[in-house]
């Protein structure tokens, strides 16, 4: 009986390794296609939705890797990606706020 249970324990293991595999080409898939957005988006906020979307999987990404090698460090790495990708996002915005801004009081002092 006890070889009964391991079986099952090692067995159901495995599916959870495997669902994590599927998990990690889910997200690969779904960053391609933010990929894509972020180059052929019509407009600049798109692109900067999309680059937001990318820096989310990919600290997605970096916990699954970290769960399937056993490496809870990657966690922290996970992390600090999360909040360096957070802060460029909001710095880009910034910029292209006031590069609008300029823009409409050039346009402003031409008239």
């Amino acid at each position: 009986m006890c070889w009964q249970a391991k079986w099952i324990a090692a067995s159901r293991h495995c599916r959870e390794t495997e669902l994590y595999y599927v998990v990690a080409i889910a997200t690969l898939v779904t960053m391609a296609l933010a990929l894509v957005r972020a180059l052929v988006g019509p407009s600049i906020y798109d692109r900067v939705l999309a680059a937001n979307m990318f820096g989310t999987k990919t600290v997605l990404l970096l916990a699954v890797i970290a769960f399937l090698n056993g490496r809870p460090d990657f966690l922290d790495l996970a992390l600090a990606y999360a909040l360096i990708n957070f802060i460029g996002v909001l710095a880009v915005l910034e910029f292209i706020r006031r590069r609008a801004d300029n823009s409409m009081t050039e346009s402003g002092n031409k008239s």
